[in-house]
């Protein structure tokens, strides 16, 4: 059995952070700069669609105005 709790979020980036590069070659280290540039461009398109998603949420349950009241 698996003695360690399951992980968080964010975890497996603070798990990253904290792993020794030493062993890595000149070209693992770039195929792992790209991989991490990959994964950046993700959560930046995941939160601007959550911005997004909330702009609108905001806007359909926004109360009319009163400018229409003369």
């Amino acid at each position: 059995m698996d003695d360690e709790p399951p992980l968080r979020r964010g975890d497996a980036a603070n798990q990253l952070s904290r792993e020794s590069l030493d062993s890595y070659s000149q070209e693992e280290l770039a195929e792992r700069v790209i991989l991490l540039e990959a994964e950046i461009a993700r959560v930046k398109a995941h939160g601007q669609k959550a911005a997004a998603h909330r702009l609108a949420a905001e806007a359909f349950f926004k109360p009319p105005s009163d400018t229409a009241r003369s």
